[in-house]
């Protein structure tokens, strides 16, 4: 209609003002980031995978995530045709088997920031994530990751009168330290679920990322 001007206006809680053009911009921009932004949701890896080693898909090996047993993984999406998850852990991106994972219960967006700043969750015998003994986890505890470098019997090769209080482990078995060296050089760490003392001269630190 003749001698009619429209125009643009943004809805403040105070009022109604006219928008300019930065201002059409930038609410186009933040609108776009978050309708492309996929919910995420977190899983927690119940195996080791080395893609360069494992991967099925040997060509695209390179793009998928490496990752060892209760590290914690933010997938985005639903898994694609060949099984895979898109996802996220320690500041790098790739695709996961979602055979290799299993999807932490976890709603509160709150307690979700707690996992993904922890970087891990205990899993137990069975691969199943296990919460409650994470949480039995004082806060102000410093978490390890460490690599077994040699293999250990407790009822073989330990000093200790109580060796039933030991871990026994393989070479190259990931095991999560909780605090501080005690007097006889050992931790006290968990592997797979189990928990017990671990020596530290058969061990060598296993950085996160």
């Amino acid at each position: 209609m003749d001698g009619l001007l429209e125009v643009d206006v943004l809805i403040y809680p105070d009022g109604v003002r006219l928008a300019r053009p930065e201002d059409i911009r930038e609410w186009e921009l933040e609108t776009a980031t978050k309708l492309a932004l996929p919910s995420a949701r977190l899983f927690v890896a119940l195996y080791p995978y080395n893609p360069a080693a494992m991967s099925p898909n040997r060509e695209t090996a390179a793009a998928e995530l490496p990752f060892v047993p209760g590290q914690i993984i933010k997938v985005f999406g639903d898994k694609d045709s060949d099984g895979f998850y898109h996802g996220e852990s320690g500041g790098l991106r790739g695709d996961v088997p979602s055979n290799m994972v299993a999807e932490v219960p976890v709603e509160d967006e709150d307690m979700k920031a707690v996992l993904m700043q922890q970087g891990f969750l205990l899993v137990d015998h069975t691969g199943r994530p296990d919460l409650s003994e994470t949480s039995s986890v004082p806060d102000d505890v410093v978490v390890q990751r460490m690599v077994a470098i040699f293999e250990y019997n407790p009822w073989e090769s330990s000093p200790n009168m109580d060796s039933e209080a030991e871990l026994g482990f393989r070479s190259g078995d990931i095991i999560y330290v909780f605090g501080d060296m005690d007097q006889d050089g050992f931790y006290y760490g968990d592997l797979h679920g189990r928990r017990g003392l671990v020596p530290s001269n058969f061990l060598q630190p296993l950085p996160w990322n």
